[in-house]
């Protein structure tokens, strides 16, 4: 009857990051670009791929598709902004090794297909192909684990980041 005397439903929020493929989780600050491993753009990990078909590593929203298709911007439900950038110097490759499955403004989680990705094409081209999750507003992070590293599947939950 009033709706003031109602209780307000509090939002879901998801701090959990998934494995964007199935492959090795390692932190960020071992892979092999100064930028990344050096936390210069926020903290986070990667996944060094078995397989092309990459994964959402959050649940929330696609903020931009970069026009090179090398990397995808997404928020959280809780706010963090999170860069999937794929492969390492692979922005010289124009976009080639990249199919994107997703706009700007679609809503993600762990079971949406980001991108398929030609591995075969970034190695020959002699980039590496991790798949690099960084948080780039750590500025509102209170809290940021990597629970798992090592083997992985794709969608598996490996660590949170709390707003």
């Amino acid at each position: 009857m009033f709706g003031f005397l109602k209780k307000k439903e509090t939002p879901q929020i998801n701090e959990t990051l998934y494995a964007v493929t199935t492959g090795k989780v390692i932190p960020i600050s071992e892979v092999n670009d100064p930028v990344f491993s050096q936390k210069m753009m926020g903290d986070g990990f990667a996944v060094i791929p078995e397989t092309g078909e990459i994964y959402a590593p959050i649940e929330g929203k696609v903020l931009s598709v970069f026009q090179t298709k090398h990397a995808v911007g997404m928020k959280m439900t809780n706010g963090l902004e999170v860069l999937l950038h794929m492969g390492i110097d692979t922005v010289e490759l124009n976009g080639a090794p990249f199919t994107i499955n997703v706009t700007e403004g679609t809503k993600v989680s762990p079971e949406t297909l980001i991108a398929t990705v030609d591995l075969d094409a970034i190695t020959s081209a002699g980039k590496a192909t991790d798949m690099v999750i960084v948080i780039t507003n750590m500025d509102l992070v209170k809290q940021f684990d990597l629970s798992k590293t090592g083997q992985v599947r794709a969608g598996e939950a490996v660590g949170t980041a709390k707003a």
